[in-house]
């Protein structure tokens, strides 16, 4: 049985998501007292394959409720209930602009700035996100593309190959909420300032010449592929069924993409499930 507990910060897309669980045969219940986890979930294990994929929003609306999840997710645990948390993020700015525009109150500013109840809810749910099996950031994405992004993890993400995601940015637009890796390669000589290659990305042959033509290129490249290497098994057997790795650069165009790029095609020719996106290239 999938059972699934959809968790994160308020207006980071969890409507949305369970409305995506719903579309892929999953059994959802929104806002379920925490206590009552380990009930619901004797319950359907008992039905002996009758209930076969179950997803729960448990979300800082419980209240005082909410303190009981973490006893409720150790009794999982101890009555040996397999569970996946999905934990969905998004960026400070982006929580305020979703929460003016849709004109809903922060359930804990009321009464307050919006800013402040986004603040106290990470704090309540960092240790949570700590515990997720998978996180979204969805500050970029649109409520097509996450649930692009759920079908790929539970559906043709559900055999025990992890999915590896290679995701190039620039430091000067933040780092990615949802990395699970993350490497600077700002160290490397920056394109950015020869003339003839500025207007060019990673992407571009003259650009990716450029990164590699040095030693110390190569040589943290070589060191890269030996680390995910010796990481991967790893992760695999925690029971990590996602993988996040973060290459960034200033501004997201030039070396860190030359880099993801590599790193993507060194990996797919390995054998792994693997997809590369460049969050930052078309910037200026």
């Amino acid at each position: 049985m999938k059972f699934v507990i959809i968790t994160g910060l308020s207006g980071a897309g969890k409507s949305q998501a369970m409305k995506c669980m719903e579309d892929l045969g999953f059994y959802c219940v929104d806002n379920l007292p925490p206590i009552l986890i380990a009930k619901f979930a004797e319950l359907c294990f008992s039905k002996r394959g009758e209930i076969q994929k179950i997803a729960l929003v448990i979300d800082i609306r419980g209240g005082k409720f909410f303190d009981d999840l973490f006893e409720s997710l150790d009794e999982l645990t101890d009555k040996g209930y397999k569970y996946e948390i999905l934990f969905l993020d998004a960026s400070d700015q982006t929580l305020i602009k979703r929460f003016k525009e849709t004109r809903r109150v922060h359930p804990l500013s009321s009464e307050g700035r919006i800013i402040d109840g986004i603040n106290a809810e990470r704090e309540r749910l960092e240790y949570l996100k700590q515990r997720a099996n998978k996180i979204i950031d969805t500050s970029n994405m649109t409520p097509a593309q996450l649930k692009e992004e759920i079908k790929e993890v539970y559906i043709e993400g559900s055999n025990n190959n992890i999915m590896i995601s290679i995701l190039s940015f620039g430091f000067k637009k933040g780092i990615p909420l949802d990395a699970d890796l993350v490497f600077d390669v700002r160290f490397l000589p920056n394109p950015h300032y020869i003339p003839e290659l500025k207007e060019f990305t990673g992407n571009d042959k003259c650009v990716s010449e450029y990164v590699m033509k040095w030693p110390e290129s190569i040589e943290f490249v070589k060191k890269l592929n030996d680390l995910i290497d010796f990481l991967i098994p790893y992760y695999e057997r925690e029971g990590k069924f996602q993988l996040v790795i973060a290459i960034g650069c200033t501004g997201g165009k030039h070396r860190s993409v030359t880099i993801a790029n590599i790193l993507y095609n060194y990996l797919k020719d390995k054998g792994q499930r693997v997809k590369i996106n460049h969050r930052d290239e078309s910037m200026s």
